[in-house]
Formats: structure tokens, sequence, C-alpha cells
């Protein structure tokens, strides 16, 4: 039977849990914003669908895989179809780790966005959540559900309290590997390049503050207790994040003349990645450092992918991987030697945490990029380009939008040189009183219209008609 204070534990992991799936809505918000509109629907479904398959996926084996005995620290053999007969702790964590696979898994949706197929995406979403994630979940997190020992990189020494590298590196790996074999989309780079931008910054906003919110259970919850330690660690998480944010603001404004928005979001996620591996064992003044830093990172890998021609929609790489790769060795750069409990130095600890950023690009993005190179050449895993140019609300999912219903009724107007019934109009919307100006423009101008397209009628058939006689002169 739980005593009061095991109780509070369960219920502070539950709380944490239930914060942690709130991100989803985040990455919802912030991916569908900054994609084109006409790819919104799909960018939402797909965080929809990867977040019911991870947890499918997890709940049958990965999570046996990351928290099972462990078979020489590389991988679990035991609590497949997770059951009831577990207690109500392992129960509270099962649910709280879940979370932290929907998280790794939904991080790619972002990077790909606008030009994959919804059906490879769910291969994609299959590959992290049953293979690459338990995987190096169970190398750093293996004793965590209480089978001992744990798995290699815990047995060394490696510290990542909440997943910059679990969870972050290896949806950024994963989103790398995926954007390099699809290719970036059409008319984002080249001589006749135009900016892609984004159709709802305020919505991308809104996401930031979901995620953020999300993130003090992400990182609070990685206590598995209510313990006095959390609200250091939501302290930390805090200032990383907003230092981030004011950094990348400062950067921008300095090198591009002006603050860049999408940037600025961009700079406090990279500041909460960051903060991530070692929010536990920080002081806030290492924090700031920690998420300052982040969203420099952030900042110059972002250019750095757009000098090699490499389409990430919304910065999952520059986010998730950069500033993830940073805060796993931050551990060793800024926290006190004697927090890591391991006996390491400061370089040995080093060594330690490299090396777990080694062994996790090796395994997610050498062994992510071989599975969807193979899927790739039997299934493509690209939507066609006549799909990618409609946008794949329509071409994936039949969900059309009210601008693409108005631009195609236009278009056919335009091609059929028929005015004469006005378009259909959907009330009390913005888009709607455009169709309503645009039918009020043509009910004016009508008579005019029908004379000139008469006009070019009648000259078509004069020459058609006149064409056989020359022919026949000449011959």
């Amino acid at each position: 039977m739980e005593t009061v204070g095991q109780t509070l534990d369960i219920a502070w992991i539950l709380v944490c849990a239930a914060l942690v799936m709130l991100m989803q809505a985040g990455f919802s918000c912030l991916e569908s914003g900054l994609v084109r509109s006409k790819n919104s629907i799909n960018v939402a479904a797909k965080n929809f669908a990867d977040f019911c398959l991870s947890s499918v996926v997890f709940w049958i084996f990965g999570f046996g895989l990351m928290f099972g005995a462990t078979a020489g620290g590389l991988f679990g053999l035991s609590g497949f179809f997770f059951g009831e007969a577990a207690s109500p702790f392992l129960m509270a964590f099962f649910i709280f780790q879940l979370g932290f696979c929907g998280t790794a898994t939904t991080i790619v949706s972002g990077a790909v966005s606008e030009r994959m197929r919804f059906g490879g995406y769910l291969v994609v979403a299959t590959i992290i959540s049953g293979v690459i994630y338990p995987f190096i979940g169970h190398w750093v997190w293996g004793s965590a559900a209480g089978s001992k020992p744990g798995g290699w990189l815990e047995q060394m020494g490696f510290i990542d309290f909440a997943g910059s590298t679990v969870v972050h590196s290896v949806g950024g790996w994963i989103s790398l590997a995926a954007i390099i074999i699809i290719g970036p989309r059409i008319g984002r780079f080249g001589e006749n390049a135009m900016p892609i931008r984004g159709h709802d910054l305020p919505f991308v906003t809104l996401g930031v503050f979901l995620l953020w919110f999300g993130w003090f259970g992400f990182n609070g919850g990685s206590t598995l207790g209510l313990t006095p330690d959390v609200p250091k660690i939501i302290v930390n998480t805090t200032v990383s994040g907003a230092f981030g944010g004011i950094v990348a603001l400062a950067l921008t404004w300095r090198l591009e003349g002006r603050p860049d928005v999408t940037m600025i979001m961009n700079g406090s996620l990279a500041g909460l990645v960051g903060i991530t591996a070692s929010a536990h064992i920080m002081n806030p003044l290492a924090a700031v450092a920690i998420g300052s830093i982040a969203a420099v990172v952030m900042y110059f890998v972002t250019r750095l992918l757009e000098r090699f021609e490499i389409d990430d929609v919304v910065g999952a790489v520059p986010v998730h991987l950069g500033a993830g790769i940073w805060g796993t060795l931050a551990v060793a750069i800024f926290a006190d030697p004697k927090s890591w409990g391991s006996g390491l130095g400061r370089w040995d600890q080093f060594v330690v945490q490299a090396t777990g950023v080694g062994a996790t690009f090796v395994w997610a993005f050498g062994l992510g990029f071989s599975l969807l190179w193979l899927v790739n050449r039997w299934v493509p895993l690209r939507i066609d380009p006549r799909g990618e140019l409609i946008g794949l609300n329509v071409a994936e999912h039949g969900a059309s939008t009210e601008i693409l219903d108005l631009l195609t009724a236009m278009d056919r107007q335009r091609q059929t040189n028929d005015f004469s019934q006005p378009i259909a109009v959907e009330p009390h919307t913005e888009i709607g009183q455009i169709a309503q100006q645009y039918n009020n423009v043509l009910a004016n101008k009508r008579p005019r219209i029908n004379s000139v397209i008469g006009s070019r009628a009648s000259k078509s058939t004069s020459i058609a008609n006149s064409r056989p006689i020359i022919l026949n002169s000449i011959t």
C-alpha cells in the first residue's frame, strides 16, 4: 500500500505526463503555422497520427525494449505488452515515458512538412518509436524503471536528465536523415528561389507557449517524484528558454537588421532543449549561459543548412539536434563535478558525454538514414510534384480550405472564359468577403467582359476558318 509521499509522487508524475502530452498540441500549432495554409491540415493530421502510432508501438514493445531487464546494456528483454500487473508507480511512469516517445517522434513531422507522403511519414514514425528511440533510451535510462544494471552509456556515467540527447537529438538526427533523402521543397532553392513563409505566425507563438508550458512537466517530472529539486529545475528551464529567445532576438536584429519572429521562437525552444540534459544540477547562471549559447548554435546551424540547400521547414534540426548536442556537452562544462555522482573529472565526463553524442549519431542517423533509404527505394516517401503544388491537404486527405476553393473557382473562370455566374461565397469569413468583392467587380464589369470575350472568340473563329484557305492557296 502506498504511503502519502508515494501517492503524491504518483500524482506529480501523472500531472507531468499530461503536460508532456500537451506538448503535442504545441507542436501541432507550431508546425501548422510555419507551413503554407495548403499544407496545414496535413501537418495537424501527422501530429495526431504519430502520437497514436507511437503510443501503440511503445505499449506493445517499445517500453520493454527501453526499460526491461537488460541484455548486455543494449536493450530490454521484459515488459512487453505493458499490463495491469504493474504497480501504480510503474503505470504512471509508463504514461510519462510514452509522452517522451511521442515527442521524439513528432519532432520529425515539422522538418519534412509540405512534401512527404502521409503513409511515408507513418513509416518514419514507426521506425523512430519502435527501433531508434527505445534502444538509445535503454542505453541512457535503462535502470529508471528499477531494472539493474542500466544501459551501457548509463554505466559509463553519461548524464542526460530529461532527454537533450535521448529525445531531442534522436528526433533531430532522424529529421536530418529524412530531409536529405526526400530533398527540398519545389522552389525553395535555386536561381528562381523565393522565400517560403509560414501562414500564421501568431499560431506559431501559441505553439511555443504550449511547448514551454509542457516543458515544466518534461523537466520537472523527470525527478520521478515531487522532490525539493523541482522548483530549481523549473527555474532553470524558464531562464534558459527566456535567454534563448532574447539572444536570438538580438542576434537577428544585429545581423539581419530586424528581429526575426521565427528565429526568436526557435531561440527559446533551443534554450529549453539545451537545459534539458542538466536542469537538475545547474544553477540559474549556468542555465542562462546554456540557453544563450543554444540560441547561437541554433542560428548558425540554420544558416549552415541553408548553405547546403537542406530544407528544414520548421528548424527541427537546428533546435533539437544542434541545441541537443550542445546541452549534452554543456553538462561537463558548467556543472559541478560533485553533482555527477560518478567521480569523474571534468575532461573524463566530457569524453563520456561526447561518446553518447557519437553513439546517438551512429544509431539514430546512421541506421535511420539506411532504413529510410531502403524504404524510399520501394515506396517513395515524397509526394509527386502535382500533389506538392496543390498542397498536401487536398492531395493526401481531400481536405480543401476556403482560400483554395476561391482560387480554384477563379482559375476555372479564367480557363473557361465563363464569367456569367458568381462564385460561391462562404459568409462571415475573410475569404468570403474577398469572394464577395470579386463577385461585385464581376457584376459591374460583366457586360464589358462578355464583349471582350465575344470579340476574342470571333477573331479566333475567323482565324481558324481562314487557315484552310491560306493553306490551299499555298499548295
